[in-house]
């Protein structure tokens, strides 16, 4: 039976709300983390010793569904060339999560900053191999963005209906080889995508909140 699908108004202020209050954490992090886990340590342990990056989790309508952007990275980049991944990047100085997620999404995706409504931030997520702590910034569209992708940052634009990721038979796992080690993956797969990483642990977190929505 399919979900009940909200519309964008109505999850608004019930989500804002809901980000404001005790979150899930690493705890909900954890279902969609490789095992072995690349280190134990978290973002409260590492403080600043750490670079630190600001991601858009944005929800917009698209045909009467919710649908969440991420972007399949060009190999171009810098670092973590064709992985799927939230619009973001790296917060230069004194510069907030907010005002870090909104500028990159802008230079990657022009998504406009006006037109986006922040609702609250999910919970920071350390990274062990790049030593980075996420910021994930929950932010809505009342309307479908037009994305003009950067032909030097962006590969290709995946729009995926938030319904899609609450469906248990779209999260798998698969043996994959990893740093010279043989390793457990859990990822969201979407048309023949594998949404792996922190953007799956960070997606993890979001779907408990959010499936409450889907009743």
């Amino acid at each position: 039976m399919r979900e009940k699908e909200p519309r964008i108004a109505d999850i608004l202020g019930p989500l804002r709300e809901s980000l404001k209050g005790p979150k899930p954490g690493l705890r909900a992090q954890l279902k969609m983390v490789t095992i072995p886990r690349p280190g134990n340590r978290t973002y409260t342990d590492v403080g600043d010793g750490c670079s630190k990056a600001g991601v858009l989790v944005l929800i917009y309508p698209k045909k009467n569904r919710l649908h969440l952007v991420l972007t399949k990275r060009t190999q171009t980049v810098a670092h973590h060339q064709s992985q799927i991944s939230f619009p973001g990047g790296r917060m230069d100085k004194d510069e907030s999560p907010v005002e870090a997620a909104l500028r990159e999404a802008k230079e990657e995706l022009r998504i406009d900053p006006a037109a986006t409504r922040i609702l609250g931030e999910l919970t920071p997520l350390y990274v062990p191999p790049s030593n980075y702590t996420i910021y994930p910034v929950v932010a809505a569209m009342e309307k479908r963005p037009h994305f003009q992708p950067s032909p030097e940052e962006v590969a290709e634009v995946l729009e995926i209906p938030v319904a899609h990721l609450l469906k248990p038979e779209n999260v798998r796992r698969e043996a994959w080889t990893l740093r010279g080690m043989e390793v457990s993956v859990p990822f969201y797969s979407f048309r023949g995508h594998k949404i792996w990483g922190a953007t799956a642990m960070i997606l993890a977190e979001l779907v408990e909140i959010i499936s409450s929505f889907f009743q």
